[in-house]
């Protein structure tokens, strides 16, 4: 009897799409855009953290944003009532990530002329978004003080693939287990070299810091 063939079909998706994600963000570094891809659990306050630092930054610079979601437009109209920005929102079919080609169909629905900075807001899900390549530039998650301190314990390939980790809803840590310092430590372990900013969306505080980060990319990339 013969053997039974197995084939890696997972490996040979993450492979070729890492070859898009590179070829992807080649283009997008010839152009002089830079591309942060924004990932966090559902209800971390992404689109809140978003509206405040567009407003901090989008007198400086251009910029536009892609929501997405499984379904509905929510948040790209929150978006663009809020910050006037270029917004469009992009329906992943029921699927929890974005991958490299999905976040090239959703860059040709914008007009790039001139555009600055680029960012997506991933799906919320802290396991599907971290396994795909979107050709980003840089990787940021937000981590809310609500969901505990011990999440980059639980999730680590999503904290290894950050470049900066933003922990939100600082205001609330008073009335949470929640232990900064140790989060950090945590996070460290998973990636030495991750950028931590801790800030409360609500009321902007660290906003300042997140906008500078930005700020410091952007003009990176068209160096």
């Amino acid at each position: 009897m013969d053997e039974v063939r197995i084939i890696e079909i997972k490996k040979s998706i993450f492979e070729d799409n890492d070859k898009d994600a590179d070829k992807l963000r080649e283009e997008l570094r010839s152009k002089g855009v830079f591309l942060l891809n924004l990932m966090s659990a559902p209800g971390s306050g992404k689109t809140t953290t978003l509206c405040k630092t567009i407003n901090a930054l989008k007198d400086s610079m251009k910029i536009a944003v892609m929501e997405a979601d499984i379904d509905s437009d929510v948040d790209a109209r929150k978006i663009l009532e809020n910050t006037g920005v270029q917004s469009i929102q992009l329906h992943t079919g029921g699927m929890c990530h974005l991958d490299a080609e999905m976040t090239r169909q959703g860059l040709d629905g914008l007009n790039l002329e001139d555009v600055d900075l680029v960012i997506l807001e991933n799906v919320g899900n802290l396991v599907c978004p971290a396994e795909f390549d979107t050709g980003a530039s840089k990787n940021c998650m937000i981590l809310s003080v609500p969901e505990g301190h011990d999440k980059p314990l639980k999730y680590p390939l999503m904290f290894s693939v950050c470049d900066l980790v933003l922990i939100n809803k600082i205001d609330v840590m008073p009335y949470f287990d929640f232990d900064l310092k140790l989060c950090e430590e945590y996070i460290h372990m998973r990636n030495p070299n991750a950028t931590v900013i801790p800030i409360c969306a609500k009321s902007g505080e660290g906003i300042d810091k997140f906008a500078s980060y930005l700020k410091q990319n952007v003009k990176a990339a068209k160096a």
